[in-house]
C-alpha cells in the first residue's frame, strides 16, 4: 500500500492579525500549542487564554476570534524517498485558508465540506520542512462576498449563505455563534508511484436473489493500469489504457444477505476489495436496495421492497468544534437514538457531511441516513465561486457516502424552497439567483450520475413540484411549526402529512447540564445565563404559553423546569403517535431534535452534556415497535393498535374508564389482529369514551392477554381534561430503595393517582441518571426507577425537586 505519514505533531497556532489581546488576558500574537485536528477556539481554550465558550455569556466575549486571521505551522522532516508523487492531503480545512511549504505557496482552499491534494514534491526538500497554513477570517471573506454579489434574504443575519462552512457556526436558534478556523479534519503526505486509486464507488442493485456491485474505479496514474476487484470470493479484473483513468468493475453476489434497517433484518457487510498497482481501497459494504415512492403525493422509504415507516430524528452536529466528535462519542449519541426506537437519523442541512464514523456506525446499527447537502434556510448565490464550489463538493460527497448502505436518502437543502415560496424572499431577491439551480438541476444531475441507486429528493418541506405549495401535507415532506411558534401541541392532531420531517417543542436542558454551564444566583427561568442559552426568539414566551393550556403557571424555578420538560415529552410523543396511527397515509416521522451541540434550551430529546432529557423516555414509548394509542375518531375515541414488527399482533386488550381512585366505572374487552406493519384502529363504546367527571377520570387501555412471545407493550392513558383542570389528589406513595449492582433500585408504590412521576438523580449527582421517567401510576400500582449511581442521599432522592409528579403542582395551587 502506498505510505501515508499523518502531520499532527508539533503544531501551534497563533494570530497573524497582530498582537490580538481582547478580551484574552495575554497576547495570542506569540505561537501557542495546537492540536491537529482541532480548531483555533479549543486551542486557545487549552493554552488558558479564553474562558469556556459554553459556560454563562462567554460567547459574546469571543467574537474577535472569528474576525482574526490565524496562522498554524509545524515542522517535519523528510528523506527524499524516490516516488514519484507526494501530494500533501488535507481532509478538512475550516474554512479560506492559504498552504504554504517552506515559503512556497501550494494551494488553498474556500470550503469546510470539501477535502484537498496539493502536490508538494516541488517544494519539499531533504531534512527538515515548514508547512504553514494560513486561515482568513470566514466571517469577512462572507461579507466580502456578499457585497460582490448583491445580498441574499435568510433566516439570520450572518452571511452563511456566502461561504461552503457549517452554517450553524454562524449562531442558530439554538446555537452559539462561534466562527471556528482550523485544521479540522486529518492532514498528512501521500508519497506514491505508478497508480493511485482517488475513487472507488460501489453501486448496488438485487434482483432476483443477487446482488450485483457495479464498482466505479477511477485511478490517477503515469501509464496503463490493471484493477481488480473482489467480495466474498467473486474477483472482477480490468485495464485502464494509458488515455483513461476510470474503470466498472461489475460483481454478481448470489444469495447475499441483505442489510436491513433496524427492527427490519439484519445488517450483515461484506469486506469489498479494490487494488490498482499497489494501492489498495477496501472497505466493508452492504446488498441493498433502496426506492421512494411518491406518487399520489406519497413519501415512502421502501428497503429491499419492503416499505418502511421511518421513526426518526433530526441530528444537528453534536459540537460546534466538530474535531472533538471523535468515534466513542458518535456511538454514544447513536446508542441514544437507538435507545429511542429511531431508525432513520436526519443529517440537517445546516451542518455537515459527518466522519466516515457515524455512517459507518450507522451501518452496523441499521440506522437510515437520510442526508440533506448542506444548504438551509436562506437564499444561496449561485454564482462562481460559491456555485463551483458547490458542485466539486457534491461530487466528492457523494462518491466518498456511496459505500454506505445506511445511506437512503439525499435531499437538497432545509427549507429553502420554502423560504422562496412562502418567506417573501422573492421580493427581496430581485431576479438575484437563489439555489434554485442547485437543488433542480447541479445536485440531481450530480447523483442521477454518480449514485443513481439512491433517490434525491431537492428539498425539505417539498411538495414534489415547483408549481405546488412547498409545505402541502398532502404531498411529499412537511415541516409543522405553527405548533411550537402559535399553537397548542394537541393541533398536531390537525395535521395528516404523508411525512412529517420537522416538527419538535422545546424544553430545558437537564438540571445538572444547566449548574455546569450557568452560574446564575438565584437560577430562575429568566435570569441573565438562562436567557442567553435560551436562542429561540421569544423562546420563554413560547414556552409559557405552551404551559397555559395545560398547567397553572409555575411558581418557582424547580417547577418551571419539571413541567416545561413534562410538556415538551407530551407534545412530541402526541404527535407522534397520532403520525404512527395515519400509517401508510403517513409514512414518517422525522422528530427534530436529537441532539444538542452546547449547553442550551432547545428541541433536543437528548441535551448537550449528553444527558437524557424526559423527552427521550417519551419518545422511546411512541416508536416503540408495537404501539397503542388513543386517538379521536368520528367524534368519539378509539384504541389504535400499530404493529410495526414482521410477526403478526394477535392479542387481548381491555379498556378500562377509571375514576382518579382507581375504581372501574366502565370496561371493554378488544380482540386485536394486527398484520406485520400494520395499524388497526378500534372504536371505544360510548360507556368507555364517555367520561362521567372529565376532571376525575381516565382511560387506560392495556394488553391482558399478549400470547406467548409477544413483545411487552405499554398501556395507553387518556385524559378528558388538561391537567391544571384536573382534580388530581394529593401525592401519597411510599418509597423504597435498595443496592443493586451500578446503581440503586427506587421502588415507588402509589396510594392515589400519581401524574407523570419522574425523578432527577443528577439534582444530588450530575453523573447520576434513571433508567424510565413520566410514569402515570392508579392506586396500588408501583414503579421502579434504576438509578445508576450509588451513595447518593436517599432521603433527598424521594423529596423534591428530586422527585416529582404533577399531582405536586396541580394540588397546590
Amino acid at each position: 500500500m502506498s505510505p501515508f505519514r499523518p502531520l499532527h505533531e508539533a503544531w501551534t497556532v497563533r494570530s497573524a492579525s497582530g498582537d490580538v489581546r481582547a478580551p484574552a488576558p495575554a497576547p495570542v500574537s506569540a505561537p501557542v500549542p495546537a492540536t491537529v485536528p482541532g480548531c483555533v477556539h479549543t486551542d486557545l481554550l487549552a493554552a488558558g487564554l479564553i474562558p469556556d465558550p459554553y459556560l454563562d455569556d462567554n460567547e459574546t466575549r469571543l467574537a474577535w476570534i472569528g474576525r482574526t486571521e490565524w496562522r498554524y505551522e509545524t515542522e517535519f522532516s523528510w528523506d527524499g524517498t524516490g516516488h514519484e508523487h507526494v501530494d500533501l492531503v488535507c481532509q478538512g480545512l475550516d474554512t479560506v485558508a492559504a498552504v504554504e511549504l517552506n515559503g512556497v505557496p501550494v494551494g488553498e482552499s474556500a470550503n469546510m465540506h470539501r477535502s484537498y491534494r496539493f502536490d508538494v514534491r516541488h517544494a519539499l526538500r531533504a531534512g527538515s520542512n515548514r508547512l504553514t497554513v494560513t486561515f482568513g477570517s470566514a466571517l469577512e471573506y462572507a461579507e466580502r462576498l456578499r457585497e460582490e454579489l448583491g445580498d441574499r434574504p435568510g433566516a439570520y443575519t450572518q452571511p452563511y449563505n456566502f461561504i461552503r462552512k457549517m452554517a450553524c457556526n454562524f449562531g442558530w436558534d439554538w446555537g452559539p455563534t462561534l466562527v471556528t478556523a482550523g485544521i479540522w479534519r486529518p492532514i498528512g503526505l501521500h508519497e506514491w508511484s505508478g497508480a493511485r486509486i482517488a475513487e472507488v464507488r460501489p453501486l448496488v442493485t438485487v434482483e432476483d436473489g443477487t446482488a450485483r456491485v457495479d464498482v466505479h474505479v477511477r485511478v490517477e496514474k503515469t501509464g496503463a493500469a490493471e484493477v481488480t476487484a473482489a467480495i466474498k470470493g467473486v474477483t472482477a479484473r480490468a485495464v485502464i489504457p494509458g488515455d483513461r483513468d476510470e474503470a466498472v468493475l461489475t460483481l454478481e453476489v448470489p444469495d447475499p444477505e441483505l442489510w436491513w434497517p433496524r427492527g427490519y433484518g439484519g445488517q450483515p457487510l461484506y469486506e469489498l476489495e479494490v487494488t490498482a498497482g499497489e494501492d489498495v481501497w477496501r472497505r466493508e459494504i452492504g446488498l441493498r436496495e433502496v426506492r421512494l415512492a411518491t406518487g399520489d403525493g406519497a413519501f415512502t422509504l421502501a428497503v429491499n421492497g419492503v416499505e418502511v415507516f421511518v421513526r426518526g430524528v433530526n441530528w444537528i452536529p453534536d459540537d460546534c468544534f466538530p474535531s472533538r466528535v471523535d468515534r466513542d462519542r458518535y456511538a454514544a449519541r447513536l446508542a441514544q437514538a437507538c435507545e429511542t426506537n429511531v431508525n432513520l437519523i436526519r443529517v440537517w442541512g445546516g451542518g455537515l457531511y459527518e466522519s466516515e464514523d457515524f455512517y459507518d456506525l450507522c451501518d452496523r446499527l441499521g440506522l437510515m441516513v437520510w442526508q440533506d447537502f448542506p444548504f438551509a434556510c436562506a437564499a444561496y448565490p449561485e454564482e462562481d465561486p460559491i456555485g463551483a464550489e458547490v458542485e466539486a463538493e457534491a461530487r466528492e460527497q457523494v462518491a466518498r457516502l456511496s459505500p454506505h448502505p445506511s445511506l437512503v436518502l439525499w435531499c437538497g437543502n432545509n427549507e429553502n424552497i420554502e423560504g422562496y415560496a412562502d418567506w417573501g424572499w422573492q421580493e427581496r431577491l430581485q431576479g438575484r439567483s437563489w439555489g434554485g439551480g442547485f437543488y433542480l438541476e447541479t445536485l440531481p444531475r450530480v447523483v442521477a450520475e454518480l449514485d443513481p441507486t439512491r433517490p434525491y429528493w431537492p428539498g425539505s418541506p417539498y411538495s414534489g413540484s415547483m408549481d405546488l405549495p412547498p409545505n402541502d401535507p398532502a404531498r411529499g415532506t412537511m415541516h409543522i411549526w405553527d405548533v411550537w411558534n402559535e399553537r397548542d401541541y394537541t393541533v398536531y392532531r390537525d395535521y395528516r402529512p404523508r411525512m412529517a420531517a420537522e416538527f419538535g417543542f422545546q424544553g430545558p436542558a437537564a438540571y445538572a447540564t444547566i449548574r455546569r454551564a450557568i452560574s446564575d444566583e438565584p437560577l430562575l427561568p429568566g435570569s441573565r445565563g438562562l436567557l442567553h442559552h435560551q436562542k429561540a426568539v421569544d423562546g420563554n414566551l413560547k414556552l409559557a404559553a405552551g404551559l397555559k393550556p395545560h398547567f397553572p403557571v409555575p411558581e418557582s424555578f424547580d417547577d418551571w423546569h419539571y413541567l416545561t420538560q413534562v410538556n415538551q415529552a407530551r407534545a412530541i410523543q402526541l404527535g407522534v403517535e397520532h403520525f404512527r396511527a395515519l400509517w401508510p397515509h403517513c409514512a414518517g416521522s422525522v422528530v427534530w431534535q436529537l441532539n444538542d451541540c452546547w449547553p442550551v434550551t432547545s428541541w433536543s430529546a437528548v441535551d448537550g452534556d449528553g444527558r437524557r432529557k424526559p423527552l427521550f423516555h417519551a419518545l422511546r414509548r411512541a416508536y416503540a415497535d408495537r404501539l397503542l394509542t388513543v386517538q379521536p375518531r368520528d367524534g368519539g375515541l378509539a384504541l389504535v393498535a400499530v404493529n410495526d414488527t414482521a410477526l403478526p399482533w394477535r392479542a387481548r386488550a381491555r379498556a378500562v374508564r377509571h375514576g382518579f381512585d382507581g375504581a372501574a366505572l366502565a370496561a371493554q374487552d378488544l380482540e386485536l389482529d394486527v398484520p406485520p406493519r400494520a395499524v388497526v384502529t378500534l372504536p371505544l363504546a360510548a360507556p368507555v369514551a364517555g367520561p362521567g367527571e372529565a376532571a376525575s377520570e381516565l382511560i387506560a387501555a392495556a394488553i391482558t392477554e399478549p400470547g406467548g412471545g409477544d413483545l411487552e407493550v405499554d398501556r395507553a392513558l387518556w385524559f378528558f381534561a388538561p391537567d391544571r383542570d384536573l382534580r388530581l389528589p394529593a401525592p401519597r406513595y411510599d418509597t423504597a430503595a435498595e443496592a443493586v449492582p451500578g446503581g440503586l433500585r427506587l421502588t415507588v408504590t402509589a396510594r392515589t393517582l400519581l401524574r407523570d412521576l419522574a425523578v432527577f438523580p443528577d439534582r444530588l449527582d450530575p453523573d447520576a441518571r434513571a433508567d424510565d421517567q413520566l410514569v402515570t401510576l392508579l392506586p396500588g400500582e408501583r414503579a421502579e426507577f434504576l438509578i445508576s449511581t450509588a451513595g447518593l442521599d436517599e432521603r433527598a432522592l424521594v423529596r423534591a425537586p428530586v422527585l416529582r409528579c404533577v399531582n405536586d403542582v396541580v394540588v397546590r395551587r
